[in-house]
């Protein structure tokens, strides 16, 4: 889970420093990767290999809105819903953050390593490995 700290003025002009919550866990992660054709692995270095960057921004979007969400206050619980995604994404704190990841594709990898459990982060970059040496073998 990532928590993110951002820093930003509402739409009152009034500056606000809040923290956001973002986690996908493994069975979100595999069902992203059997919702792509070959996977989302082969997917992205699809997307990569043809520098198609409306794509790769599109992907970064799905990939912050699907991982947004708010911990219960007991902690058992990280609360996501369509309409929790769109509040969220109606904030200048998100617009920053979508900037931020769209224009520093450091920080965007960074974003998805935190948001991941890190076995299946784990398995997610060895299923890249594998499919840039089938790529590189082309």
């Amino acid at each position: 889970m990532l928590k993110k700290t951002i820093t930003y003025t509402d739409y009152n002009g009034v500056e606000r420093t809040e923290d956001f919550y973002f986690n996908l866990n493994e069975s979100e992660i595999t069902e992203m990767q059997y919702g792509f054709e070959g996977g989302l692995a082969q997917m992205l270095m699809k997307i990569i290999n043809a520098q198609d960057a409306p794509a790769i921004i599109r992907v970064m979007k799905e990939i912050v809105l699907k991982s947004y969400g708010e911990k219960s206050p007991d902690g058992k619980r990280f609360i996501k819903s369509k309409e929790l995604s769109e509040a969220f994404s109606q904030t200048e704190a998100y617009n920053q953050l979508y900037m931020e990841l769209a224009t520093d594709d450091k920080k965007g990898a960074d974003f998805v390593n935190a948001i991941i459990p890190k076995t299946t982060a784990q398995k997610v970059r060895d299923e890249l490995d594998d499919t840039l040496k089938e790529i590189s073998a082309q």
